[in-house]
């Protein structure tokens, strides 16, 4: 799999959820556990930062990578779930928070490559933080599921003929949590099988964009992760919060974001993870799974 380098615009048809990114883990309230180490650097650019909490183990232990939303335009690895981390710890689990570049800062794919790089830091610090960097997984929602399955999904970046010894890290998982996630960037796929989605939600004007149709659509189909599922993925638990038949909202705004997160996404990917072989759970109201949400889901796979 190619990582795209490119700086240039991107077309609107792959501006997802700019005006409608959610965090899928938003803050609820709770205090947030003490954070080990804040504020880690893992590249050039401010945005370049995470939060680790280490579990209370004598030994190397799983981790928890968590990417959050915001549409590749906003959001913040702040807005972490203090319960969700919480039971991490107490399962023997570390925890990392990722920021990574917005759209502002640098253009699609850096949001990727951030993603990518991050991964490889944090299993460059293995030892140091006492992190099992055999047993890591991760998990997102909206822009950030797209990110945790680019990583899940696609293949290992790791470069073992590298200087530099963090490209040479993994960027495999062990299990992931895509939550509310879109599968591809094909609009018109979105109009054939999202209900009430219509272009008119993104702007069409091509004219600000300096990508050619053969650059579009070969970045377009580079990070659409549904392009990535193969036999060799790690088990996905995947989370949406309508029904496929619900009735579209009365609200226009909420009808936008309701079907910008909409379930008919997660089924597709559902139906070309089991074809894969690959273990995968779809969860969405009324629908009864094995795991109440992602955080057993994780754990299970995490201390088999």
């Amino acid at each position: 799999m190619i990582l795209f380098k490119s700086t240039r615009s991107l077309c609107s048809t792959i501006l997802l959820i700019v005006a409608f990114g959610i965090n899928a883990q938003a803050q609820q309230g709770a205090p947030i556990p003490p954070i080990t180490y804040e504020a880690i650097s893992y590249g050039d650019h401010p945005n370049h930062l995470i939060d680790f909490w280490k579990a209370d183990v004598d030994a190397p232990a799983p981790l928890v990578v968590f990417i959050h939303g915001g549409g590749f335009t906003g959001g913040s690895h702040k807005k972490v779930t203090a319960k969700k981390i919480q039971q991490y710890l107490d399962a023997g689990i570390h925890h990392a928070s990722v920021e990574y570049r917005f759209m502002k800062h640098a253009r699609l794919p850096a949001a990727h490559e951030d993603a990518v790089r991050a991964l490889q830091f944090i299993r460059s610090k293995s030892e140091e933080w006492g992190i099992d960097k055999n047993r890591i997984a991760a998990y997102g929602g909206s822009a950030g599921a797209q990110l945790v399955a680019y990583l899940a999904w696609g293949d290992d970046f790791a470069d073992p003929e590298s200087d530099d010894p963090i490209a040479r890290e993994s960027t495999r998982l062990t299990a992931v949590a895509p939550l509310a996630g879109q599968s591809t960037m094909d609009l018109d796929w979105w109009v054939e099988n999202i209900p009430g989605y219509k272009k008119s939600f993104h702007n069409s004007d091509r004219s600000q964009f300096d990508l050619s149709d053969v650059e579009m659509r070969a970045l377009r189909n580079e990070i659409s992760i549904i392009n990535h599922i193969s036999s060799d993925d790690p088990p996905t638990y995947m989370s949406y919060g309508m029904k496929p038949d619900d009735q579209i909202p009365d609200n226009a705004k909420r009808a936008r974001g309701w079907s910008i997160h909409h379930v008919n996404f997660g089924i597709i990917m559902e139906e070309k993870l089991r074809r894969a072989g690959v273990e995968v759970h779809l969860k969405y109201p009324q629908i009864q799974l094995p795991f109440e949400n992602e955080v057993p889901f994780l754990i299970h796979h995490l201390k088999k």
